[in-house]
């Protein structure tokens, strides 16, 4: 399984940015896709996730109306649109896969078993 995160990059704070994860491998079918960050210094923390059957969506609180995140399940890609960035959104992105779809496990960082490489993500104050 292989999990390939792209489109981070350097932006303002105010503006926006969209990252991709191309996912391959395997069926996703009865998975959920998952973005997490970690800052400098900072545990890996959950940012969205998206049931790739049905789509339903969780989000973070930090990122709730900020971030959207998209599933297309013929291009089998997870997308994160990122909107209003703020300096503390600062940190490397990864996007993750877990076979769980209740929202109570998918905040954690321990139910996800497949991950892909991080995207780093600055906003310049």
């Amino acid at each position: 399984v292989q999990l390939q995160a792209s489109g981070g990059g350097l932006v303002q704070a105010g503006g926006s940015l969209g990252l991709s994860c191309g996912a391959s491998g395997r069926t996703f079918s009865r998975y959920t896709l998952g973005w997490f960050r970690q800052a400098p210094g900072k545990e890996r923390e959950f940012v969205a996730a998206i049931e790739w059957s049905a789509g339903n969506t969780v989000y973070a609180e930090s990122v709730k109306g900020r971030f959207t995140i998209s599933r297309d399940t013929a291009k089998n890609m997870v997308s994160l649109q990122m909107e209003s960035l703020e300096p503390e959104d600062t940190a490397v992105y990864y996007c993750a896969a877990t076979p769980y779809t209740d929202p109570t496990y998918l905040l954690l960082r321990r139910s996800y078993v497949y991950w892909g490489q991080g995207t780093q993500v600055t906003v310049s104050s």
